[in-house]
C-alpha cells in the first residue's frame, strides 16, 4: 500500500549559488560519500531528500545527513537511511521506498513513493 508520495524540482545553477554562498551548506545537507559529486548531481540529490520529507508528510525526527542517495549496482538510485531517520521510516510502516531522479536544462527532479505492507 502507497503511504505517502514526494516530488521536487531544484534550479541547478540557483542551487550551485547558494552553496558558493553558504559553503557549510554541503555538511549540512549530505553525507560524507555525497559531498564531492557535481553540483548538478548534489542538487538531484537535495530534491531527493526533499520528496522523501515530502512523502513522509514532515520533516519531525528527520536529519538531512542521515539519509544518502547511494546507487544500485544496476545504477538505479536508492536511498540509504540511518539513525533516528531510520526509525521515522520504521514508526510510519514504510517497508519499500522508490526513488527516481532527472536532471536537464538546468532542473533537477526526484519523485519519491513510500510503500508499507
Amino acid at each position: 500500500m502507497i503511504v505517502g508520495i514526494g516530488v521536487d524540482l531544484v534550479d541547478v545553477p540557483r542551487f550551485e549559488r547558494s552553496l558558493s554562498r553558504t559553503p557549510r551548506l554541503l555538511t549540512r545537507l549530505f553525507s560524507p560519500g555525497e559531498r564531492m559529486l557535481k553540483p548538478r548531481s548534489l542538487a538531484a540529490r537535495y530534491a531527493a531528500k526533499e520528496a522523501l520529507i515530502k512523502a513522509l508528510g514532515g520533516s519531525d525526527g528527520v536529519h538531512w545527513t542521515e539519509i544518502e542517495v547511494v546507487s544500485e549496482p544496476s545504477g538505479r538510485p536508492a536511498f540509504a537511511v540511518r539513525g533516528s531517520t531510520a526509525d521515522v521510516l520504521a514508526a510510519r510502516g514504510v517497508t519499500a521506498t522508490h526513488l527516481s531522479l532527472s536532471h536537464d536544462a538546468g532542473l533537477a527532479t526526484a519523485y519519491v513513493v513510500l510503500e508499507a505492507a
